[in-house]
């Protein structure tokens, strides 16, 4: 009974983990292959975020302007 207890109550804060997006203040300097990255930069309009996405080497990183809601999304700064 525990077991299950515990594998529900793990499954739960995951779902809240996943359900918030992180935006950084700026670009990380290293991201694994097609790892997402949200930043909060002068790059794109009001209302969007950077999106960012790692790529494999020898390619260049993806980047597009996205909208973000912001009852979504936390900002943090990026750790180098």
């Amino acid at each position: 009974m525990r077991i299950l207890v515990s594998a529900v109550a793990l499954w739960f804060f995951s779902c809240l983990a996943c359900s918030a997006q992180t935006i950084l203040k700026s670009e990380p300097l290293m991201l694994a292959p097609y790892e997402v990255a949200f930043v909060k930069d002068a790059s794109c309009p009001s209302g969007k975020v950077l999106k960012v996405t790692g790529a494999i080497r020898g390619l260049h990183r993806r980047k597009a302007c996205v909208p973000m809601p912001g009852e979504q999304a936390s900002l943090v700064a990026a750790t180098p």
